[in-house]
């Protein structure tokens, strides 16, 4: 399966990866420091909550994802063992160069 890897998508993955939480981070300080008591402790940390959240979900997501790529690895190092019957990190045997 082909990854789009256009420079719109790289940079709208960035803007959700680490944009928005830099944006709740920030938006949190300023709740605290902008408004009346009512609202200050509740926003800070419902902002900054939110922003560890998407950054905790990025994190686990990339850490699952790490999973299918040696998954991947390990079939092709398959598939060329079963076409030249030695794995690739091997040096070939003599006869089979």
């Amino acid at each position: 399966m082909a990854v789009d890897r256009t420079p719109t998508r790289r940079r709208l993955i960035w803007a959700l990866r680490y944009g928005l939480p830099i944006v709740l981070f920030v938006a949190g300080w300023i709740i605290l420091f902008a408004t009346d008591e009512s609202v200050r402790w509740d926003g800070w940390a419902m902002c900054l909550g939110a922003a560890g959240a998407i950054l905790l979900m990025n994190l686990l997501f990339r850490y699952g994802a790490r999973g299918d790529r040696e998954r991947d690895d390990e079939d092709a190092a398959r598939a060329f063992y079963g076409e030249h019957g030695y794995w690739p990190d091997e040096k070939p045997p003599v006869g089979k160069l």
